[in-house]
């Protein structure tokens, strides 16, 4: 299955429209958006979709709005979260990063916030953050965003930049 990832779009909307259409057209059946702004992906993308919110965002602070979310996709356990770790504004039902991480729970890591692109893996986790779609970014970090292609033993993650959907990074990583 190929999921698009996309973090921290904070209202560019032609931009997350771009990146669906290209996600779509290489394949994506799911589309995650990571927060930054929750609502971006209103009237862009269908039912297949899934999204937590960000620290800038008003459904952060509704208790009927998961922050965090653990979905199983392909036989990999797989947290979606805005943050990398956890914040004063989290809600008390909350996941923490941290002890889904010491403990082992999950097998990958979705995270945006530091609008950095990263694809990584420590201690058997896969972090990966899409970076931002920004069309101006204090960070120094161009606009990008993430396809991967996900089986049940095997996960290849490339980030592209929007500009012209070139690669800035890939990985592939194994499971046993």
């Amino acid at each position: 299955m190929k999921i698009g990832v996309l973090s921290d779009s904070h209202h560019e909307l032609e931009n997350v429209n771009d990146a669906v259409i290209f996600l779509k057209k290489n394949g994506a059946k799911l589309i995650i958006h990571l927060g930054d702004d929750y609502n971006d992906l209103d009237n862009i993308c269908d039912e297949h979709a899934i999204r937590v919110p960000g620290l800038y965002c008003d459904a952060y602070l509704k208790s009927y709005v998961p922050n965090r979310r653990i979905e199983e996709i392909e036989g990999w356990t797989v947290l979606l979260t805005h943050t990398p770790e956890s914040t004063l504004d989290d809600l008390p039902d909350d996941p923490h990063p941290e002890d889904l991480i010491k403990n082992q729970e999950i097998d990958i890591m979705l995270y945006g916030h530091t609008h950095t692109p990263e694809i990584k893996m420590e201690n058997d986790i896969v972090y990966i953050n899409p970076g931002h779609l920004k069309k101006e970014d204090k960070k120094g970090h161009p606009a990008t965003f993430a396809l991967i292609d996900m089986s049940e033993h095997k996960l290849f993650i490339t980030i592209y930049k929007l500009s012209d959907k070139s690669v800035l990074k890939e990985q592939n990583f194994g499971k046993e």
